[in-house]
């Protein structure tokens, strides 16, 4: 441990670098294993997504597929590149929460803070619920305890998270890469078929396409879009986690989003071709991502391995939000809307509470559904809608305000995508309110109050404080240090020895009960007192009922009345146990006392901690 000691007048000298840590930040492609593992299995249900939908329009509406998924794919190189923008011009992260508070108004960034902080709260379950689904489908005999083994996957990320993001991503690389390699392949070899390969897959299933609808409204369409709009989640977390990058950061994290865009882009289109190519109906009990690796690939151990893959990316697919969330709770901490805690690092450039309640706020959803995908998926992607249209027209403020070269583009660019992300968060509420998603609209405000109460809170201790202001230069004043004691001991010795360190009069106070066990212990104490004769009083409050803080609270306000002028330390000294369990042996007098005269008086508290070695 090192001190600086800054003298008055003086200013620090130059030294030399502390370590920053940037070891424990992330590059451009690790970046992508930790922040984009939510965008990129997000492919196993987008298209489906489409599907679905379409659906309801026969095998007519299923010709639209290929439109649809092309739309998305334009709205994803908006947000790609507005989320570009983003990071060059709000480098220390935050997303659509930095741009809103700068260009917006604080109440438009909390609604964005809020519908980030949901949405990442509900990735995390969602994917989690969505991996243990896929195994339970492998294995129907492990269904049962389905709740158990999300838990469980929840607390490995977690643990691999309280040891860095550089750990996380390390440790989720090779199962991103064997992923997106896959369905490339199935993509590639696909594209060579003029017919599936094989059918097995679907074989025995019912279909869930509609009979005798050739008609595809507006309506259906625009539902669709909104429905496969879920595949765009995780596009701005590598925005909302740029501090987390190594230097320089803006220009990796530029790099991990096109690549990010790039690669989704390519396989959603990929897999839409397929879709058209091999004319795929959606059944019961089998995904779409299973059909196709079934048409392209064949119904053997490449099937297999791109089910397995599925599985393992969706279960870690949560590890976007906790790349994105602690960051995002920092800069809310710092600007007074969450308790500082959360702006806290640990030693590996880690945001440990963030992590921390990420991970239990997530478990209380799990136990709640019950492990139940479907519970959750109404209440999904609602939150990151709100924050991409709020990041779109907070830029097109942006643009406008600095008027640079080209700006009218690029606020146009912005501004379409405002729009359609706008439509999309509005189609996607409505359609999904009666299942769940009013949740999310009643939960939005009660954030956002919950933001503004406890930046009221930090408001008024900052009055209360003076921070901002020049304070009065200090001055010395008479110092009474008053330390209860029931008998004598070492802490007795170190109690009085610090007492008279940092006072220029100490008292020793005892409580006397009227029982005869206690008058008996109280004649003992003071019979020894006075043998030993330490030069301090023992001062004895009589006390009729049974209790221990309110008499010393009660002296210590009587002796602040009586003597104005003096500042007047209680000085507590309890027993710091060599274990952790021993506590549990204390009898707890001192957080007694510490809480009696914090409530009663102003008096200026100090616990002493003396270990016993």
């Amino acid at each position: 441990m090192s001190v600086l000691t800054i003298e008055p007048g003086a200013t620090p000298a130059d030294e030399e670098p502390p370590d920053t840590g940037e070891r424990h930040r992330l590059t451009a492609l690790t970046g992508l294993a930790a922040l984009s593992l939510d965008a990129m299995a997000s492919v196993a249900y987008g298209p489906e997504a489409i599907v679905l939908v379409l659906a309801a329009a026969g095998a007519h509406g299923l010709g639209f597929t290929l439109p649809v998924t092309l739309a998305i794919a334009g709205l994803l190189a908006v947000l790609v590149a507005s989320y570009r923008q983003v990071i060059a011009a709000f480098p220390d992260g935050g997303g659509s929460y930095a741009v809103a508070r700068t260009h917006l108004g604080a109440r438009t960034s909390l609604v964005a803070a809020a519908s980030l902080v949901l949405d990442y709260v509900l990735n995390v379950a969602v994917a989690v619920t969505a991996g243990v689904a896929a195994l339970t489908s492998a294995f129907p005999e492990l269904y049962g305890d389905r709740l158990w083994l999300c838990l469980a996957v929840l607390v490995l990320i977690t643990g691999v998270n309280l040891r860095g993001i550089v750990e996380s991503a390390r440790a989720f690389i090779v199962p991103t890469a064997v992923f997106v390699v896959s369905i490339l392949v199935l993509i590639a070899v696909g594209l060579f078929r003029s017919a599936p390969v094989s059918t097995a897959a679907t074989t025995g299933h019912a279909s869930v396409l509609a009979d005798n609808a050739t008609t595809v409204g507006a309506l259906l369409l625009l539902k669709a879009f909104a429905s496969g709009c879920s595949a765009l989640t995780g596009v701005e977390a590598l925005a909302n986690a740029v501090p987390s990058f190594r230097v320089p950061r803006v220009r990796r994290a530029q790099r991990a989003e096109v690549a990010l865009g790039a690669v989704l882009g390519v396989m959603l289109i990929g897999l839409s071709v397929l879709i058209s190519r091999f004319h795929l109906q959606p059944v019961e009990g089998v995904t779409v991502l299973a059909q196709l690796a079934d048409a392209s690939l064949g119904h053997n151990w490449a099937f297999y391995v791109i089910q397995f893959a599925t599985m393992i990316l969706l279960a870690l697919s949560a590890n976007t939000s906790f790349g994105g969330l602690p960051v995002l709770l920092k800069l809310l901490a710092r600007d007074n809307y969450l308790p500082h805690v959360f702006a806290l690092k640990a030693d590996r450039q880690v945001h440990r509470h963030g992590v921390l309640a990420l991970a239990l706020v997530s478990a209380a959803l799990l136990v709640f559904s019950g492990g139940d995908t479907n519970t959750l998926v109404p209440l999904f992607a609602i939150g990151v809608f709100i924050g991409f249209t709020i990041a779109q027209v907070g830029m097109v403020r942006h643009w406008r305000g600095e008027r640079g070269r080209g700006w009218r583009g690029k606020a146009l660019l912005n501004g379409f995508g405002a729009l359609l992300t706008g439509v999309s968060a509005v189609v996607v509420t409505a359609t999904k309110f009666e299942d769940g998603a009013w949740l999310i609209v009643i939960a939005v405000p009660l954030l956002v109050a919950a933001f503004e109460t406890v930046h009221r809170a930090y408001a008024h201790i900052g009055e209360r404080l003076g921070l901002g202001r020049i304070p009065e230069p200090p001055h010395r004043e008479r110092s009474l240090v008053i330390v209860p004691v029931s008998n004598l001991s070492r802490l007795t010795v170190e109690a009085l020895n610090a007492a008279a360190s940092l006072g220029d009069e100490v008292r020793a106070v005892t409580v006397c009960h009227p029982d005869a066990e206690d008058r008996a212990h109280t004649h003992a104490l003071a019979r020894d007192w006075a043998q030993w004769d330490p030069g301090v009083p023992l001062v004895q409050l009589t006390s009729e009922r049974r209790t221990l803080g309110r008499p010393i609270a009660e002296y210590v306000g009587e002796t602040a009345a009586a003597e104005p002028g003096t500042r007047v330390t209680v000085l507590i000294p309890e027993v710091e146990p060599d274990r952790l369990w021993q506590r549990l042996l204390q009898n707890q007098r001192g957080a007694v006392v510490a809480h009696a005269v914090r409530r009663d008086t102003d008096a200026v508290i100090c616990r002493l901690r003396f270990r016993i070695f």
